[in-house]
């Protein structure tokens, strides 16, 4: 069977930066599964992954705009110390829900601390990088229709994967 939307697909993984250095693997894990055609994985490697079958092997490297995205300084924002609880530890590299204006919740990260304003960034730590995938893929079945009608793979038992 090949990939194509409304399939689960199961693929074991290394994902490296452009300096080769490995940020994510499934080695020692049990292979990532997939709705294919759901979003459930970023959009250039869901892409690569379409028409391939199980025991195909491939290298890539996916743009940042078809990753996490291209870095947005807009998304890099100071706030008031005061928004932030009165005697909270705020340190450089933190990460804090917060809500945009548009009511949307995201997470933030703490790029720099001065005694008046705390600076966050919005940006997906991976946005703005291209990033480099091996992959080989194990299984390839057809969704069941619970699958397809949540979004998303049930592990097996049913619990939700």
């Amino acid at each position: 069977m090949q990939v194509a939307d409304n399939t689960v697909v199961s693929f074991d993984y290394t994902l490296t930066d452009p300096d080769g250095n490995t940020l994510d693997s499934s080695s020692g894990r049990a292979p990532l599964s997939y709705l294919h055609g759901a979003s459930n994985i970023i959009p250039g490697l869901e892409a690569q992954m379409t028409g391939r079958s199980a025991g195909d092997e491939f290298k890539v490297t996916i743009p940042a705009s078809e990753a996490y995205g291209e870095r947005d300084e807009q998304l890099i924002q100071p706030v008031p110390r005061q928004a932030f609880p009165a005697g909270a530890q705020i340190e450089v590299g933190q990460q804090f829900q917060a809500r945009s204006p548009d009511g949307q919740s995201r997470i933030v990260r703490v790029v720099k601390v001065e005694p008046h304003q705390i600076t966050v960034d919005a940006n997906h730590p991976l946005a703005g990088v291209p990033l480099t995938f091996e992959v080989q893929i194990r299984d390839v079945r057809a969704a069941t229709a619970e699958e397809i009608e949540r979004g998303h793979v049930h592990a097996p038992g049913g619990q939700h994967g």
